[in-house]
C-alpha cells in the first residue's frame, strides 16, 4: 500500500547585504507555522544565514547578530585596497566562532551557495568542501570584499549572476520552493537622495565617515553651482541594488518559485548590520503575509519531518 509523502520543500535565501538578517525572521516564522524546509541554499548574505540554518546553529547565530552593535560592524572593516575595500577575514573569523565549520556534506540539511567566477562570469554552485569558505566566496561583494580563491579560481558575490538562487534549489531536489527576495522594494527608494550630500548611513560610526572623506578628497573638486554628487558608498549600494533587482526579475520570470517572500527593507542600507532586530521582525511579517498561500501548497505540518 502506498504511503503519502510530503514534497521536498526548498528555501532559497537571496542576497541583500545587511537586509540579510531578515532571513532569520523568515525561517523562524516558517517553523512557527509548521513549515520546515528540507533543502536550503543562498546567495551572498543569504548563503551565510542558510549555512547557519543547515548546520543546526541558527539559535547561536541569531544571538550573535542581535547583539551586534556599530562598534562590531566597524571592527569587521579590515581595510585593504587590493581587490576590494575589506579583506573579509575578520568577518569570517566571527562567523567561525558562531557557526562551526564543517564540510558541506556533513551538515544537518542539504546546503549550497552561489558564487561568480570573476574571470569568466560563470555561475558557480558551491556544494562541497568547507562551509565557511563557500559562504566567504558567495558574499565577496565587488568593491567591498576581496575575491575568494577556490581551486585557483577567483570567486566573487553570487548576486552578480543569481541573487535569489531558485535554479540551484530546484537542482538540489526542491519540489516546492520558497524564495526570499530582499530587494524587491529597494530600486527607486534612494533616488531622491541622488543629488543630496550623502554620508554612509546609520551610521556605522566615525571610522566610516573618515574613510569616506579621505576617498572623496581624491576626486576633482566640484563647482559650487553643481549638484552634490552621492558618496562612493551610495553609488556602490545603488548600483548593486539595481543589478540585483533586474537579474532577479529576469531569472524568476523563467524559473518561478512557488512562493515569494518579500520583506520590505528599502529603509536598510548597505552596512546596517547592527539593525538585526528590525530586519528579523520584518522577515517574520513578510512570512505572515504569505501564510495563506503557503498553506494552500499542502506543506503545513506541526510534525517533525
Amino acid at each position: 500500500m502506498k504511503t503519502s509523502r510530503k514534497p521536498l520543500v526548498g528555501l532559497a535565501l537571496g542576497s541583500g547585504s545587511a537586509r540579510g538578517w531578515a532571513h532569520v525572521g523568515v525561517i523562524r516564522a516558517l517553523e512557527a507555522a509548521g513549515i520546515r524546509p528540507d533543502i536550503v541554499c543562498g546567495t551572498s548574505v543569504g548563503a551565510m544565514v542558510a549555512a547557519a540554518y543547515a548546520a543546526g546553529e541558527l539559535d547561536r547565530f541569531e544571538q550573535w547578530v542581535r547583539g551586534m552593535g556599530i562598534t562590531d560592524v566597524v571592527g569587521f572593516m579590515d581595510v585593504t585596497f587590493s581587490g576590494g575595500l575589506i579583506k573579509g577575514e575578520r568577518l569570517m573569523e566571527f562567523f567561525r566562532r558562531h557557526v562551526v565549520d564543517r564540510p558541506i556534506g556533513e551538515l544537518a540539511m542539504p546546503f549550497a551557495a552561489v558564487a561568480t567566477a570573476l574571470e569568466t562570469g560563470a555561475e558557480v554552485w558551491l556544494r562541497e568542501g568547507s562551509t565557511v569558505e563557500a559562504v566567504r566566496a558567495s558574499l565577496a561583494m565587488p568593491a567591498m570584499f576581496t575575491p575568494a580563491i577556490r581551486e585557483r579560481k577567483l570567486l566573487v558575490d553570487g548576486a552578480l549572476v543569481n541573487p535569489v538562487p531558485v535554479s540551484l534549489a530546484r537542482a538540489m531536489g526542491a519540489e516546492i520552493l520558497i524564495a526570499v527576495d530582499l530587494n524587491s522594494d529597494v530600486v527607486g527608494s534612494h533616488q531622491h537622495q541622488a543629488i543630496q550630500p550623502v554620508m554612509p548611513t546609520s551610521q556605522v560610526g566615525e571610522w566610516i565617515r573618515k574613510l569616506q572623506d579621505n576617498l572623496d578628497s581624491l576626486l576633482p573638486t566640484q563647482a559650487p553651482d553643481e549638484p552634490q554628487l552621492p558618496s562612493m558608498f551610495q553609488v556602490v549600494a545603488s548600483s548593486l541594488n539595481i543589478m540585483q533587482v533586474r537579474i532577479t526579475r529576469s531569472r524568476m520570470a523563467g524559473e518561478p518559485p512557488d512562493v515569494i517572500v518579500a520583506p520590505r527593507l528599502a529603509h536598510f542600507d548597505l552596512l546596517d548590520f547592527h539593525r538585526a532586530g528590525e530586519a528579523i521582525e520584518e522577515g517574520r511579517r513578510a512570512v505572515e503575509a504569505c501564510l495563506p498561500g503557503l498553506r494552500s501548497l499542502g506543506i503545513h505540518s506541526t510534525e517533525t519531518r
